[in-house]
């Protein structure tokens, strides 16, 4: 089976009320980690690369990586994603390099670090959906700007100041309408990386009323959640037993996801968990065999850290059970879709 379109998952989702996790990866152990949760759990696969991953383990290597892993499990659908994509230039690169979707995040100018402008924003998305649906490839956009920064990309703001930028349900529709994006990322108050809340999240600062209100609004849009990362207790325990100094920090609850995906999320990004997965994984075996330097040594437990994760996670957002199920659709499939629906 090729890789799939993502537009392919999320209408599935969409039809079914599920959610799909997204994960970010950046070499084979993650990709391996991803494929065994997404097998035991009989899960459809986003993986998805940002600009920092693409230019850490180079396109031709994350692409080979990618095949390796549908033509070892041709029972899953999966799809491959460029995160955050900040030009148009960048996302042609992604599709010409076999990649079956893209975002366009046309929230943040160039630089990837300025807030953009509406009339920005819409330009650039605009041009590349017109592109990638010439081609069959799924467009994730954005609209209003998340705290933090994830491979380097994002305003850095903190959590007060994203509450500024917060997605405005009433310009969500517009903006679908004017783009013909496939999927809206909304910023509701999270941020990128483990430093999302001092304290347990209220409904004060992470505003699920918005996605309920852009999905009361546009029920037929598939809503995307970027920062949704839980930060387990458990997983920053570990990291600091065995010498890690992470302070006190708070993720989004996965029950808070849970009420999303009720009301029109489809794609989940999740990157920071793992992170913290394999990281304690790691400390800890070189903590308990300081003289192991066998990097398979630590990397398998790491490896299994991190499909514990993506399992959980998978189960949580209700995609377990539905790869069966999914439509096998192509690029030309979804092609000619994207044309009947321009006709």
């Amino acid at each position: 089976m090729p890789l799939v379109p993502m537009r392919t998952l999320l209408d599935h989702a969409a039809e079914n009320d599920y959610g799909v996790a997204a994960f970010n990866v950046n070499n084979m152990e993650q990709i391996q980690a991803i494929m065994t949760a997404a097998t035991e759990t009989e899960s459809p696969v986003i993986v998805q690369a940002s600009r920092g991953a693409r230019g850490y383990s180079d396109d031709n290597y994350l692409r080979h990586l990618m095949l390796a892993a549908v033509e070892l499990n041709p029972q899953l659908p999966i799809a491959m994603h460029q995160d955050h994509g900040n030009s148009p230039a960048t996302c042609m690169s992604a599709i010409n390099m076999g990649f079956t979707s893209v975002m366009m995040d046309g929230s943040l100018e160039e630089d990837g670090k300025s807030p953009a402008s509406w009339d920005y924003n819409v330009s650039v998305t605009r041009e590349v959906v017109n592109a990638a649906h010439a081609k069959g490839v799924t467009v994730e956009a954005e609209l209003g700007c998340l705290g933090g920064i994830e491979d380097g990309h994002g305003a850095g703001l903190s959590g007060e100041e994203a509450m500024a930028h917060l997605t405005d349900p009433e310009e969500a529709g517009q903006f679908v309408k004017e783009t013909g994006c496939d999927a809206l990322a909304v910023a509701i108050g999270t941020s990128h990386g483990a430093y999302k809340f001092t304290k347990k999240p209220s409904g004060q600062v992470l505003r699920m009323d918005v996605i309920r209100e852009i999905h009361k609004r546009m029920p037929d849009c598939h809503i995307v959640m970027h920062g949704s990362s839980s930060v387990p207790r458990e997983l920053i325990d570990i990291i600091n037993q065995y010498g890690g100094e992470i302070p006190e920090t708070y993720g989004v609850p996965v029950e808070d996801i849970q009420e999303g995906i009720k009301h029109g999320v489809r794609k989940i990004n999740v990157d920071t968990d793992n992170r913290l997965a394999m990281t304690g994984a790691v400390r800890k075996a070189l903590m308990e065999k300081p003289a192991e330097f066998d990097l398979r040594y630590y990397l398998k437990p790491a490896r299994a850290a991190m499909a514990d994760v993506v399992r959980a996670r998978m189960i949580s957002f209700g995609q377990a059970g539905h790869a069966s199920k999914v439509p096998m659709q192509t690029l030309d499939e979804m092609k000619r879709v994207y044309d009947l629906a321009t006709a």
